[in-house]
């Protein structure tokens, strides 16, 4: 049996260290719930980590400030599946691929939800070329190597939101795709890491992303090409993949630079992505980097 429905990393008004908890009203967005400065009351817990969380202390806390579900830390390697949802092939005129597409990020990408920024590097600011990419993150809760699609899901411990923000210029002038989306601040995630038995079936979540209040993107997970067994068990083929390792699963139809005037991330923008059942909106204001 799970012990949390959901959790949350963040520092409380009361100050000291980052601590984990479960929010005590189950349908609150505490994205949203933060962004506005309305009040998010957490049960804490006596682990420091999403990985050990612990048992409930009893204790309550109210949230200062919400931090990514895990430390750069503890993320190692994030993992990211290109060109996993059929809507989103058929938008930039490429094949179904027949096998996932991998490339990664380094932990030093990872971010927290708002108030931390989203900072595009200076580097990259002449191509102003910019994107979002609304994704379903997986959060694995132990070491897996070698495992069948079948067992793919005993090592998943959950759900939460991400953004894969790229930067197109750089990443269409290469054949890999790393260096274009690794940049410090490249991968926020949160605010909610939702445990992978409230949902029945991850087609039943639906993901959204909305760019300075316009929806620009919506789907639900049935689009994906690649199933979270499948894209697990591949990518722990003679890979450890340990515990803590976040896996990006691909982004919906609406990314940037497929539109008809291309949408840019430019300085002053927010982006917010959200996902159903709990996990909420994942909120990060766009600064360029001074």
């Amino acid at each position: 049996m799970a012990t949390f429905h959901r959790l949350v990393r963040f520092v409380s008004k009361s100050g000291g260290e980052p601590l984990i908890g479960e929010p005590v009203e189950r349908d609150q967005d505490v994205g949203l719930a933060t962004y506005a400065g309305e009040a998010v009351e957490v049960e804490v817990f006596a682990g420091r980590s999403v990985l050990q969380p612990g048992e409930r202390t009893g204790k309550k806390e109210q949230v200062e400030r919400l931090l990514s579900p895990l430390a750069a830390s503890e993320v190692g390697t994030i993992r990211c599946i290109g060109l996993n949802y059929r809507n989103h092939a058929n938008e930039v005129n490429l094949p179904i691929p027949e096998v996932p597409v991998l490339f990664m990020k380094p932990s030093t990408a990872l971010s927290d939800p708002f108030p931390a920024p989203t900072v595009l590097p200076k580097a990259f600011a002449k191509d102003d070329s910019a994107d979002y990419e609304s994704e379903l993150a997986v959060v694995l809760g132990k070491d897996c190597k070698n495992v069948s699609e079948a067992e793919a899901m005993d090592y998943v411990l959950g759900y939460t939101a991400s953004n894969d923000v790229s930067c197109r210029a750089p990443q269409f002038a290469q054949s890999q795709w790393c260096f274009s989306k690794s940049f410090d601040t490249a991968c926020p995630i949160g605010p909610a890491l939702l445990h992978r038995d409230a949902v029945k079936e991850v087609s039943d979540l639906r993901i959204k992303g909305e760019l300075s209040g316009e929806v620009v993107q919506e789907s639900g997970l049935d689009d994906l090409i690649f199933s979270v067994p499948k894209i697990v068990s591949f990518l722990s083929q003679g890979t450890t993949l340990p515990a803590g390792t976040v896996i990006l699963t691909g982004t919906p139809a609406g990314v940037g630079f497929s539109k008809k005037p291309p949408r840019r991330l430019r300085d002053g923008d927010e982006f917010r992505v959200s996902l159903t059942h709990g996990v909420g909106t994942l909120i990060n204001k766009i600064v360029l980097e001074k």
